[in-house]
C-alpha cells in the first residue's frame, strides 16, 4: 500500500527505513522524500513510526497514556 502518493513510497518501504535506523518522519524523508511534497503523508508516517497519530487512551485503573509526540514537563524541584 502507498504511504506517499507523491514519489511512489510504499509502508513496506517507510517500515524498511525504519528498520534501518530512521526513527523520525524527517529521517524517513531523508532516506526516501516521502512526505517533502504535499505533506499528506506525514501523519501516516508517524503512525507507522508508533509516534503522536494515535489518540490518547488509557482507562481509570491504568491512566491515561502521555502522546509520545509531545516533551513532557518534569516535576519543579521542591
Amino acid at each position: 500500500m502507498y504511504v506517499c502518493n507523491c514519489f511512489g513510497v510504499t509502508e513496506d518501504q517507510v517500515k524498511r527505513h525504519a528498520a534501518g535506523g530512521a526513527c523520525t518522519p524527517r529521517q524517513i524523508a531523508s532516506a526516501c522524500k516521502a512526505g517533502t511534497d504535499c505533506g499528506s503523508c506525514v501523519r501516516r508516517i508517524q503512525a507507522l513510526l508508533g509516534r503522536g497519530a494515535y489518540p490518547r487512551t488509557g482507562s481509570a485503573e491504568q491512566g491515561s497514556l502521555a502522546d509520545p509526540g509531545v516533551p513532557q514537563r518534569l516535576p519543579e524541584a521542591a
